[in-house]
């Protein structure tokens, strides 16, 4: 076995190593959703068919992003385990092999987003302005991926490592550039031609190319992780490229996790189409409720999930270490912070949401609507969060699959079911909303039974190193 030195993953006090492992992410996180509302408060801007045009690409956006950070969540949880393990080799293997992974990713979709774009938006509206914004959207969004396929790829292969600071860099460079350059390009200032909902897609894209070549800088500089996609080397005195080559067995173990987490993104992203689908029967201001909902929450979710990035190295490398008490740590604290991020959203939800929705320019019936949504909704924060931590410690572990059937639980077994009973049962929009403190519950009792079930199996028989 390979002797490397100890990481401060299996050393320092979990609570605190937590706490610094996960601000730095919840920070770019926050600067993240930030930059989800910024694009959506300027096309709001232009006009409500053209931020309801966004709206319908959001899914479909959605689908690309769960590819991408599902496919990195994988690279990264493996790379932790084979650090906790002292397998340095493994870990640059399995970093090499999630960086293909990641520009195999970016060039399917480009391909994908050059092709289907239009017929895909078809499919939900047949008003042409709409259909034209919505289509130039997600075409340039999906077409361009690869650079954020690499840049996200970059980010996790880091965090992999236990490093947060220069993930948080990244993407906080990303946001800044997206930010600024948004009402350049939407409105036409300093010069640019005004380009409306086209130049919302620039900015975003322009924004993940400037943090995928600074996270190609950033990782190649790190002294913990080697990706090496080719190599250089002199035969018979002249220089030659051989270009890596794909290893079967660490891109099915990247996908042990990477797989599931995939397929719960791609249910999400079913889920918000069928939840169109169905509030887009009583009026086109239930589907943009749902998407400023989304834009919205992500302040509250988040913070949440920078707490899942941070969380998930600590605990996918103390389980290679099979050190119990630390991974159980990392869990309950991971857990009582979620929480209290919840409950703040809670607050928020419940007591601003009109000034929430005011950022939209939100009119009277898109207000009233709004209100209620938001009120009814956010009593499952708290639920989540449980939830999400749960999630977290399936994934470092290995066991994505336990992850992925508490999605379809919630997304395709309650949610969609649900949200259609009470629209035909009440013909009340209003009482769609309640489909997700419902689902909430009961996959928050799936996964707690979920996570008995894997602490018996797999953490029980480790034994009780003290916690230093």
């Amino acid at each position: 076995m390979e002797s490397i030195p100890q990481n401060k993953m299996g050393s320092h006090h979990v609570p605190s190593l937590l706490i610094k492992m996960s601000l730095p992410m919840m920070l770019s996180m926050f600067v993240m959703a930030l930059y989800n509302i910024v694009d959506s408060v300027f096309v709001s801007m232009l006009s409500e068919r053209a931020l309801t045009s966004v709206t319908l690409a959001f899914p479909f956006q959605m689908l690309l992003v769960g590819v991408s950070v599902g496919t990195a969540v994988g690279s990264c949880s493996l790379i932790s385990r084979r650090l906790g393990q002292g397998l340095q080799h493994e870990a640059d293997s399995a970093a090499s092999n999630g960086m293909f992974l990641a520009v195999l990713s970016g060039i399917v979709f480009g391909i994908l987003g050059l092709t289907l774009s239009r017929p895909a938006i078809a499919m939900f509206t047949d008003d042409i302005p709409m259909l034209n914004d919505s289509v130039t959207y997600l075409t340039i969004c999906s077409s361009l991926s690869i650079f954020s396929m690499i840049q996200i790829m970059c980010e996790k292969t880091l965090q992999g490592t236990g490093n947060m600071m220069h993930p948080m860099i990244i993407q906080l460079v990303g946001a800044v550039i997206n930010i600024v350059l948004d009402p350049i390009m939407i409105f036409g200032l300093l010069g640019f031609p005004a380009m409306g909902v086209a130049g919302a897609a620039v900015a975003t894209v322009a924004g993940q190319a400037v943090g995928m070549v600074l996270g190609i800088i950033l990782l190649k500089r790190s002294k913990h992780i080697s990706v090496k996609l080719f190599k250089v080397h002199r035969v018979d005195g002249r220089k030659r490229i051989s270009l890596f080559k794909p290893n079967s067995t660490t891109i099915r173990e990247t996908y042990k996790v990477g797989l599931p987490a995939i397929v719960m993104q791609t249910v999400g992203s079913v889920t918000n189409l069928g939840l169109n689908a169905i509030l887009i029967s009583f009026s086109e201001t239930a589907v943009t409720v749902l998407g400023l909902y989304f834009k919205l929450q992500s302040f509250v979710f988040m913070p949440v999930f920078g707490l899942n990035s941070g969380s998930m190295p600590i605990m996918a490398y103390n389980y290679g270490a099979k050190n119990r008490p630390r991974l159980m740590q990392a869990l309950k604290y991971g857990c009582i912070y979620a929480i209290i991020v919840m409950l703040i959203g809670v607050a928020l939800f419940q007591l601003i949401p009109s000034q929430l929705l005011s950022l939209f320019n939100a009119q009277d019936s898109l207000m009233e609507m709004g209100i209620r949504a938001f009120r009814t909704i956010s009593l499952c924060f708290p639920f989540a969060a449980l939830s999400i931590m749960f999630g977290t410690m399936f994934q470092a572990l290995g066991k994505g699959i336990y992850s992925l059937i508490v999605t379809i639980a919630r997304q395709l077994i309650v949610i969609l079911p649900m949200a259609y009973i009470l629209a035909k049962a009440t013909n009340d929009v209003n009482a769609v909303w309640y489909a997700y403190p419902i689902a909430e519950v009961v996959s928050l009792g799936l996964s707690t039974a979920l996570l008995f079930n894997i602490y018996n199996k797999h953490i029980k028989h480790f034994g009780d190193e003290l916690v230093k």
